[in-house]
C-alpha cells in the first residue's frame, strides 16, 4: 500500500504546504499568534513527509515520475513543490529565520529554473495532439511558483545585511513579478478560450480553477512586498516602478476578487447540479491556498497603499481560509484513516507501463 501511495501522488500535493503555510502568515500578520503556530506545524510537517515522498517517488518509481512530467493535466502541479518551498520561506522570514528562507529559496529557485524551462519542453515534445485541449486551472500553479519566488526575494531583500545581495534582490523580485504576471496574462487567455472552446466536465471543472483566484492574489501580494523595500538597499528601479507596482496591483486584486463568485458557481454546479462526489481529493488544498492568499494578499496591498477597505476584507475573510483549512485536513485525516484501516479498495494504477523493478516494488510494498 506504501508503495502504490508513493507511485501514485498526485503532482500537486505540495499544495498542502502552500495552503497551511498561507492560513499561518495570514492568521499570524493578523495577530492570531498561536493558531499561527499550530498551523505552521503542519506545514513544516507536510514539508518533511512529501520531501521525502517525492524523492521516494523519483528515485523508485521513476516510470510514474516520467510520465506525470509529460502529461500536460498534470505536469504543471509539480511547480507547487515551489511554492509551497518558498510559502514555508516566508513564514520562517516572519519567526526571525533568515538563513532558513535563503536555504529554501535557493532550493526553489534551482526547482523553479529547471521546471520552468524542462516542463514546456517535455509537455510539447511529448503531444500527440493539441495542448490546448489539455490546458487547465492547473496550469496557473506557474505563475503562483514565480511569484513566490518574488516574495522570498523581497522577504530576503528586506532582512539581508547591507552588500551586493541586498542590493539585487530587490531587481530580482521586480524581474520575477513581471514574469509571472505576463504569464498569468498568457495562461488566462488560453484558459478561457478551453473553458469555451472544450466541452467541460464535472471532473475536469475541479479545484484547481481556484488557483485562477490564486494566482491574481499572490501577483498582487508580490508587488506589495517590493513596494515596502525601503533603505539603502533599494534601487532605482524599485523606486522608479512604485506607482505602476502599486497601482497594477490593484488592478490584480480586483480581478481576484471577481473571480471568487464565479468560481462558486462553477463549485456548485460540479457537486449539486452535476452531483459529483464530495469525497476528500488532494486537490482540494488548490482551493484552500487561494483562499488563504486573498486574506494576505488584501492585508498586505491594503496596509502598503493605506487601502482601509482591503484591510477590512481580511479581517473577515481570514476566517474563510482557517474554516477551508480545517475542513480539508479533517477530510483529508477521515480519508488516511479509511485508507489504513482498509475501508477503500485499492486505487487502480495510471494506465502507464511502468518499467520491471517499478511493477516489482508495487507488488511488494502492496
Amino acid at each position: 500500500m506504501v508503495g502504490r501511495a508513493v507511485a501514485t501522488l498526485d503532482p500537486g500535493y505540495f499544495a498542502w504546504v502552500m495552503a497551511s503555510g498561507i492560513v499561518s502568515i495570514g492568521t499570524d500578520l493578523l495577530g492570531y499568534a498561536v493558531l499561527s503556530r499550530v498551523v505552521l506545524s503542519f506545514a513544516v510537517a507536510a514539508f518533511v513527509a512529501l520531501t521525502l515522498a517525492y524523492s521516494a517517488r523519483a528515485i523508485f518509481y521513476w516510470a510514474f515520475f516520467r510520465r506525470s512530467l509529460r502529461d500536460p493535466t498534470t505536469a504543471m502541479a509539480y511547480f507547487t513543490v515551489v511554492a509551497g518551498t518558498d510559502v514555508l520561506a516566508t513564514r520562517l522570514s516572519m519567526a526571525g529565520h533568515p538563513l532558513a528562507t535563503l536555504v529554501l529559496g535557493g532550493a526553489a529557485s534551482v526547482v523553479w529554473l529547471a521546471l520552468t524551462y524542462g516542463l514546456p519542453c517535455s509537455i510539447v515534445v511529448a503531444a500527440k495532439r493539441p495542448v490546448l485541449g489539455e490546458i487547465n486551472g492547473t496550469w496557473l500553479v506557474w505563475v503562483v511558483g514565480t511569484q513566490s519566488l518574488s516574495i522570498v526575494a523581497s522577504a530576503a531583500a528586506a532582512t539581508a545585511r547591507p552588500g551586493p545581495l541586498r542590493e539585487q534582490l530587490p531587481a530580482v523580485a521586480i524581474s520575477l513579478w513581471g514574469v509571472g504576471v505576463m504569464l498569468y496574462i498568457i495562461l488566462i487567455v488560453a484558459i478561457f478560450l478551453r473553458l469555451l472552446l472544450v466541452e467541460v466536465t464535472p471532473a475536469e471543472m475541479g479545484p484547481a480553477y481556484w488557483i485562477s483566484m490564486g494566482a491574481t492574489a499572490i501577483s498582487a501580494r508580490a508587488a506589495a512586498g517590493i513596494v515596502v523595500l525601503h533603505g539603502p538597499g533599494t534601487t532605482a528601479l524599485v523606486t522608479s516602478l512604485r506607482p505602476f507596482l502599486l497601482g497594477f496591483s490593484v488592478v490584480l486584486w480586483a480581478f481576484g476578487t471577481w473571480w471568487i463568485p464565479l468560481l462558486v458557481l462553477f463549485g456548485l454546479w460540479r457537486y449539486l447540479a452535476r452531483g459529483y462526489s464530495k469525497a476528500y481529493e488532494p486537490r482540494l488544498w488548490s482551493v484552500v491556498f487561494p483562499l488563504g492568499m486573498y486574506t494576505v494578499a488584501s492585508l498586505s496591498l491594503g496596509r502598503a497603499g493605506g487601502f482601509g477597505f482591503m484591510v477590512a476584507v481580511a479581517r473577515a475573510w481570514v476566517w474563510v481560509g482557517a474554516a477551508a483549512w480545517a475542513a480539508v485536513m479533517l477530510g483529508m485525516s477521515i480519508a488516511v484513516a479509511r485508507a489504513l484501516s482498509g475501508h477503500t479498495r485499492d486505487r487502480p494504477l495510471p494506465p502507464v507501463r511502468a518499467a520491471e523493478g517499478d511493477e516489482q516494488r508495487l507488488s511488494n510494498n502492496c
